[in-house]
């Protein structure tokens, strides 16, 4: 079994707040992630996939392919976008790095299984000192 990791990049806006909650509990609660006026990131994300290695390619999965699916189905919805307002897969979902990490994984999951390997995990790096690795259900 062999693991290959794909990094992409997106700049992202969103806020983290419920509405049900008082102003007072979301700021306890969320902090300046909170923030009225949005806030946003340069995100880093890892999508690993493992399988076996086609002994005619050499190839676990083609990598040129896993790239354009990962932009397609998820750089292009969240690339300077609003994750609370502009990213349909995100709709009704508070915007955690670990509720964002799960959404792209049920996106891309049957995508790489169509290509005959695995997905094994989407790791979201949000600020250089915190990250998520999200690993299926």
């Amino acid at each position: 079994m062999v693991f290959l990791t794909r990094r992409e990049r997106f700049s992202a806006a969103h806020k983290l707040w419920k509405p049900e909650w008082s102003e007072e509990k979301n700021f306890d609660v969320f902090g300046k992630c909170a923030n009225q006026n949005w806030h946003g990131h340069n995100y880093e994300l890892f999508i690993t996939v493992k399988g076996e290695v086609n002994p005619e390619t050499g190839f676990v999965i083609d990598l040129r392919i896993l790239g354009e699916i990962i932009n397609n189905k998820i750089i292009n919805q969240l690339d300077h976008k609003n994750v609370n307002l502009d990213c349909p897969f995100m709709v009704g979902k508070l915007s955690t790095t670990e509720n964002l990490a799960m959404g792209i994984w049920a996106i891309l999951f049957p995508e790489v299984k169509k290509l005959g390997c695995e997905l094994h995990s989407v790791k979201i790096k949000e600020t250089e000192n915190n990250s998520v690795e999200y690993l299926g259900n």
